[in-house]
């Protein structure tokens, strides 16, 4: 791991696309910004990691039938029938 100081404004270039800027720096935190191409993901690890958890979660969890969904779903309303004359 590269461990580096900066100070608010200075910047990283990783590789020929990817700036990482120093924004503001506060107590225990620190505001970067990323710039890097839209094709490429820039995710914060906890939030990966808690879609990864609740994905291991819903696969852990018992298969559920169609019938059985359709029986929570409330009923559907009966179309209007037309007046008789």
């Amino acid at each position: 791991m590269l461990v580096l100081s900066r100070k608010v404004g200075e910047r990283l270039l990783i590789g020929d696309d990817i700036v990482v800027t120093i924004l503001d720096s506060r107590g225990d935190g620190v505001r970067i910004g990323i710039d890097a191409p839209r094709s490429l993901k820039v995710h914060r690890a906890e939030v990966i990691e808690a879609v990864t958890a609740a994905n291991k979660e819903a696969l852990a969890a018992p298969a559920v039938s169609e019938d059985q969904v359709l029986d929570l779903l409330p009923p559907a309303p009966r179309p209007a029938t037309p007046p008789q004359d």
